[in-house]
């Protein structure tokens, strides 16, 4: 029974905390901070959909870059609806860190970043490797390679790291990075 002064709007603040609280890292999850190197941050992207390259510096003197990321938020954009999303800036935290522990200089491949939820729906319905509920409708995943860095190597570095979820998808030959909770498939 729900006590008598939980209102409605009670009820959604603490269902709206709870949801807060679920997101935050548990304790056995490495702090992304703690593992990006010292300095500037930069990330070099391919868009395989548009062939469109940036390559940047998203992150310096402390902060990130407002104006990077937007360039970013536009080449990560949903290339079948052309809808922009905020990217969530951790996720490109994650591909610096994979990309300065692997020792790549090259540019990532990116299959697959934001989708509009009408994009997600559908691939959903053709795929159930596809979640309804995935990360990329957030601005928080990238379907992704490095040239010339095997696959298998990548998502075994990113899991052990724990920065987020990865995905290994070796009959397609890329793997799936996200800054959301630890997990693997």
């Amino acid at each position: 029974m729900i006590a008598p002064s939980l209102t409605r709007r009670g009820m959604l603040g603490v269902g709206t905390m709870a949801l807060a609280c679920a997101a935050l890292p548990g304790p056995a999850e490495a702090s992304l901070p703690d593992l990006i190197p010292p300095g500037p941050r930069m990330v070099r992207i391919r868009r395989m959909q548009t062939q469109e390259t940036i390559d940047t510096t998203y992150f310096r003197d402390g902060r990130y870059v407002s104006e990077e990321l937007a360039r970013l938020n536009w080449v990560m954009r949903d290339a079948t609806t052309d809808e922009v999303e905020v990217m969530d800036p951790r996720l490109f935290d994650v591909l610096f860190t994979v990309a300065t522990r692997m020792g790549a200089t090259e540019s990532f491949d990116v299959i697959s970043a934001y989708r509009a939820p009408e994009h997600n729906a559908a691939r959903a319905q053709q795929s159930r490797a596809v979640s309804r509920v995935s990360l990329h409708m957030s601005g928080m995943a990238a379907d992704c390679r490095l040239p010339g860095h095997s696959p298998l190597g990548m998502a075994r570095l990113a899991a052990e790291m724990q920065l987020g979820g990865v995905g290994l998808y070796r009959r397609d030959g890329f793997i799936h990075l996200d800054c959301g909770r630890v997990r693997r498939w």
